[in-house]
């Protein structure tokens, strides 16, 4: 049986693969490499995710969440002095289908200009020149809305995004709003987020998690899944994720 490509309609549900399946999926990340440089990053011939956003923002929560892993992605406890790219592989054991960015926050007044300006450096080279970069993930707290630091960002990338590179906004934190606040702060999200997805996300509440997790795993395997062989598999693998992962601290 062979799958048609996802519908990736801004605001659709993705419902050709199950939660359950995406889930698993996303819990076998695992630490794959750190660098303080652009340079230092190993090339990798899979599709690869940047996570990105402002100091606060929830980043570090929302990894550990989609991956059900409680430090795999290092929260420090100063705010944007962690300052380093963080990359975890996604696959089954002995196979790395897709890897995830874990970018420096950003914005936050305790670090100094000099480091602020480097690390923006650093951000804007990678997301304009990493090959293998295949989507932006930038997390935002609905409360504060898309900052100018996150607008800059967007602007920074629309030339890679009119190529073909996907994007997604995912608006943390959603349980700290009422339900019509949440659909205010959404539909004004959607308005300025250019054709990219934009989701609410709740780690406390689980919500968004399961679409955030589907929406990924289609981003990084176009083709779904092609065969009922292939359907045994994954979910064989979901059943039984890997267990070996390690804290980039």
């Amino acid at each position: 049986m062979t799958h048609a490509s996802p519908d990736t309609t801004p605001g659709k549900t993705h419902s050709l693969i199950d939660s359950k399946l995406a889930m698993g999926w996303m819990h076998t990340a695992r630490f794959f490499t750190t660098a303080a440089q652009l340079n230092q990053l190993p090339k990798v011939d899979v599709p690869e995710i940047a996570f990105v956003g402002r100091s606060n923002a929830g980043k570090s929560t929302a990894i550990n969440t989609l991956t059900q892993q409680k430090q795999l992605a290092f929260a420090s406890k100063k705010p944007g002095r962690t300052q380093h790219i963080n990359l975890f592989s996604l696959g089954k054991q002995g196979v790395t289908d897709a890897v995830l960015a874990d970018l420096p926050g950003y914005g936050y007044a305790a670090v100094s200009r000099t480091d602020k300006e480097r690390w923006q450096r650093v951000m804007l080279n990678y997301l304009m020149s990493r090959e293998s970069l295949s989507a932006v993930v930038l997390l935002c707290d609905p409360r504060l809305g898309l900052t100018e630091l996150d607008e800059a960002l967007l602007d920074a990338i629309r030339p890679r995004v009119e190529q073909g590179l996907k994007f997604l906004i995912v608006l943390t934190k959603a349980d700290k709003l009422t339900r019509a606040e949440q659909s205010k702060i959404l539909s004004i999200t959607k308005l300025n987020a250019g054709g990219g997805e934009v989701r609410l996300f709740s780690a406390l509440k689980k919500q968004g998690v399961d679409d955030v997790a589907q929406l990924l795993w289609h981003w990084c395997h176009p083709e779904g899944l092609s065969t009922p062989a292939d359907v045994t598999q994954a979910t064989q693998s979901s059943a039984q994720p890997e267990q070996n992962s390690s804290d980039p601290s």
